[in-house]
Parts: structure tokens; sequence; C-alpha cells
């Protein structure tokens, strides 16, 4: 692909990927879905030779797992899908938000008005609205090329993904893109943060507590950012008749602009395009200050109408959750966290109660103290302690850095969990269900060289099979290590859905090769024979699987008692 300046005649979703291209891309995942599936056939065609990764994957959610390693490895990455494939991607693409994204991620969605070839017609403006995070929507195969450069940047300059929302009519028409030099990649850089990976409820509060706190400098970034661009300087302008468009409906306001100005006796209505979220506050606010009435005309959903429509008939002040983005106040009703009856009442104007017990008198009688902190830890005796000393000892080998820089250890949603705290401090990723070995994948591609998915054997089942089906088609060189202690111990000892016995059929069935799936006893007199074993999967250059086996403590417990009864 040529870094030099060129003119050349693309689709929306090809602008999109030669965009990606230029930005520095280094991997792009996807699934295939009118009308969004040009995007990664472009990459994929231009991969070859072209110094950076693009693949199909099981379904979206693997593929958003994929791209979030590949940015935890501090390359840029891209994901590709239809709208109704965020659906499947709304865990990890929702909690991709608390992270601390280090390589650029954009999310690059298709949408479907009119319903060409899909079931409905949602608009993807309102999961980028609900994960808290920038949204770019182009309204011309430029602005394609152009956004999706843009949303790297904005991606690496606030640690968030970055949803590029597209249309059919954009995604499938072709035009003019003028690309300009390409960008160098950058180097693999292991995040340093790993609590900013590791969505334990204790990290998590504080990340999205983070999250809320960005919410005005998107605000700040969205009023500035070109692509909003408000017109209210002509002299002939009328202000009392004012048009929000966005996307496509610009381009459509347009072409009927110029019979308007005739209908309206010569006067050009005021207008603002919206082209990047949240809402460029400020520049709505000025359109409507002298405007009595006001059209939007938007592609989609009336994700702008009914923000700015209301159900109110008299424009009063309205106070809440987000007085402190677009008002510069200090949030009249907490944004994180619960409500209870003492941040309601400071809502509500009235004093906080005492916050010690008092007698008759009012004087204190009993001074609380502070509850201690508990944070949670794994059973006395747990098999996966004695699993993770194993992996503790093997990672120590394989690269004595603090920082282990050439390991990633993604782990996963599960009482397992819980190895991310001292004394062993192994997962550096916990962000849902499953993602684990998409990761491990992503990061295994982005260039680290030992790469590997920590899973318990139920989460394996819910949806870490998706991920290993992709981890299988092209023998990607990581390892997943499955801790089966025979139970969903986490939610109170469930049985799992496929017993432990059938484990290595179903895995073997997937496609791993039988000599690289190797099974050992998470028991401690094992720890050395065990790292031994362990330590030459993550030195084979492909796709290994190690199962630790033993009985969770407490199912152990509750079967024994149960056939006491």
């Amino acid at each position: 692909m040529s870094s030099t300046k060129e003119t050349q005649a693309l689709l929306g979703d090809e602008a999109v990927a030669l965009g990606a291209i230029h930005a520095g891309l280094s991997a792009a995942y996807g699934y295939p879905g009118t009308p969004s599936t040009e995007i990664l056939e472009y990459l994929i065609e231009k991969s070859s030779g072209g110094g950076f990764k693009a693949a199909w994957c099981t379904n979206e959610k693997t593929a958003m797992e994929a791209a979030l390693g590949t940015s935890f490895a501090g390359r840029r990455a891209m994901v590709t899908m239809k709208h109704v494939g965020l659906n499947v991607a709304a865990d990890p693409f929702i909690n991709g938000a608390l992270l601390g994204i280090s390589g650029g991620l954009v999310i690059a969605v298709a949408d479907d008005p009119g319903m060409h070839s899909s079931q409905n017609e949602q608009d993807s403006r309102f999961y980028a609205s609900f994960a808290g995070i920038p949204c770019l929507e182009p309204r011309n195969q430029q602005e394609a090329y152009t956004m999706t450069r843009d949303a790297f940047e904005v991606s690496e300059k606030f640690h968030v993904p970055v949803l590029l929302r597209l249309t059919t009519r954009l995604s499938h028409a072709r035009a003019a893109v003028s690309s300009s030099a390409q960008a160098n990649q950058k180097p693999v850089s292991k995040s340093k943060d790993k609590t900013r990976w590791m969505l334990l409820p204790a990290y998590a509060r504080r990340n999205y507590a983070s999250l809320i706190e960005k919410q005005s400098n998107f605000f700040a970034w969205s009023e500035d950012y070109a692509a909003n661009k408000l017109e209210m300087d002509d002299p002939n302008q009328d202000l009392a008749f004012a048009v929000i468009t966005s996307g496509l409906g610009g381009n459509y306001y347009e072409e009927n602009l110029e019979d308007l100005i005739a209908h309206r006796g010569g006067k050009i209505p005021a207008r603002l395009h919206i082209g990047a979220y949240p809402f460029p506050v400020g520049k709505i606010r000025k359109l409507c200050e002298k405007a009595k009435e006001l059209l939007i005309i938007e592609e989609g959903q009336p994700f702008i109408e009914e923000r700015l429509r209301g159900l109110l008939p008299n424009a009063i002040p309205v106070s809440g959750k987000l007085d402190p983005w677009d008002r510069g106040g200090a949030g009249v009703v907490n944004r994180t966290g619960e409500l209870d009856p003492d941040n309601v009442r400071i809502s509500l104007g009235l004093d906080p109660k005492p916050s010690v017990l008092t007698g008759a008198d009012g004087s204190p009688a009993v001074k609380l103290p502070p509850l201690p902190g508990r944070p949670p830890q794994l059973c006395q005796g747990c098999p996966h302690g004695d699993s993770y000393e194993t992996i503790k000892k093997v990672v120590a080998e394989l690269d004595p850095a603090e920082d282990h820089p050439t390991v990633a250890i993604a782990s996963d949603i599960g009482c397992y969990s819980l190895g991310a705290s001292p004394p062993y401090s192994v997962p550096e990723s916990i962000v849902c269900m499953g993602a684990s070995i998409g990761m491990a994948r992503g990061a295994s591609e982005a260039g680290i060289k030992y790469a590997a998915a920590v899973i318990g054997d139920s989460t394996f089942l819910h949806s870490g099979i998706t991920g290993l089906i992709d981890a299988v088609s092209v023998d990607a060189p990581m390892t997943v290590i499955i801790l089966d202690n025979s139970i969903v111990a986490m939610t109170g000892c469930q049985e799992t859905i496929v017993p432990s016995a059938r484990l290595k059929d179903l895995i073997l069935g997937c496609g791993v090769k039988v000599e690289h799936l190797v099974e050992l006893e998470a028991k401690k007199q094992f720890l050395d024979e065990n790292a031994i074993k362990l330590k030459a999967e993550f030195e084979h250059p492909g796709l290994s699987v190690v199962i630790f086996r033993r009985e969770c403590l407490e199912a152990f417990r509750k079967r024994q008692k149960k056939g006491k009864e």
C-alpha cells in the first residue's frame, strides 16, 4: 500500500478500511454482516504483505475481545460488524469503555436504516451513548476515511474505544477519496497498569468513576471537532427557523438547500451539522437561542430529536445526573454508585443526617467506626491457588523482568478472578465472560511472545468455545489454561452444562491437536512437575490447551453432606 497522497474511487466501507491502514493499523477482526462486510474484506485483501493482520472470527464478541488484546499490547486495532452484531459484542463493548485503552481501538458498525438486509433498524449511536464513549458519524466517503484516522487518535487521547457509525447508503456508495501519508505502526508496549484492565468490582468502580470524569472532556472535544459545524454567520440567515442534521441527513438537506432558500424568500436557515458525539451542547444552545422552530434531519432513529424535543410544555431548568457534563455544576444527583436515603436528601436540598447516634440531650452516644475493608480471596485449599502458583513460577522463568513485558495473562469472570490479587497477582486483564481467549489471541498476534488465557471450566462452556475455535483456525501462538474445578463455583456450586469427563473430547472436537492438550492435577506436591509441562506449552509456537483439574472444596463438602442426608 502506497503511503503517498492519492485519490481513489472507494466504497464508504473501503474508505474506512484504508483510513485504518493509514492510521497504522496492527490488527482487524470482525464478523461478516451487510452492510459492513466490505471493510474487513478490503483489509484481508491488503493484509498480505501489508504488515498487519485481518481475520474473520466466530462471532462479533470474539472479534471484539481479540481487538482488546491487541490494544492491551499497545497497538492499534479495529473491529467491524453490522448493527445487530453489536448486540452480540455488547458485553466486551460496554466493559471496554472502563479499560485503560492504550493502543487505539475503533469499532466500525454499519447500521441498516430501511432494513435492506436486516431484522431491525436499531441505531448504534444509542450504544455509544450507553457505553459513555465518543462516536463519529461520517456523512460521505472522504469523512469516512478522515474520521477513521481521527478515531484512533481520539481513542488514544482519552484511553477509550471509539465507535464509528456508518449506514447502508454510505457503506455501499462509491466516491473519490483523497488519502494522505500512512502512519507507522506502534511497537508492542504492554499496558503496565493491570488494574485498568481488570474489572474486579473494586477496580471497576474506580474505572467507571474515571469514565464519568472524562465525560466533560468528551463534550469539550465534541464542541471543537470540525465535523460539528455551526452555520449562522450569513447576513441573510433566517435565525427563526433552525435545522440540525447528522450523517447522511446533512447531504440530503444540502441537496434541497437551493429550493429551500427560494421557498423561504431568500433566507438561509441557521444550521448545525453534528458529526461527532456526545452532543456539542454549546453550539446547540447558540443555534436555538433565537429559533422559534427546529427541524432535525438524522439517518436512523430519533437519537438527537428525543433528547431535544423533551416532554415539558415550557422551557424550565432541569437538574439531575447530567449537570456536571453540560452545565459546569457539581452534580445534583449522584452519577456513580447507588442512590440511598442519605444522598437523595442532599439532592433534595436537605441537610445531611448526623453520622453518629445521639442521646436524649443530643450529645454523641455511640461513635461508629468505619468498617474495615475485606477484599474477597480464594478459599483456603482452593485448587486455583495451586494452579496460579504453577503459572506464576513459569512466568517468572520465561521472563524474569518485574512487569514481564513478553508475557500477557488474560483471565476471565469467575472465582479464579481472585488470582489477580496478592499473593498470586497473575491475571493482567479481566473483561467479560469468555474474553480471555480472544484477548490472548489478539495479544499473541500483536507480538506478545508468551500469551495465555486463564478461564474456568463453566466460563469456557459459557462463551470460551467460540474464542478457542477462532484460535484453532489460525493456530494462534498462545496457551489456553482451563481451571477445571468440576462445578460453577462462584454462583453457588451449580452443575456445569457439560461434565468434566467430556471436556477433553469437546476441546479435541474443536480442532486442538492431541499432543498439545495437556491435563494436570492441581496439587501443591506436583508444582514443579506441572511447571515443566506448562512451560513447554508456553514455548510451543502454536495453540496449546492445558487443563488443571481438582474438585472445588465447597462442591466436595456439599456433595459429602448430601451423601450423608
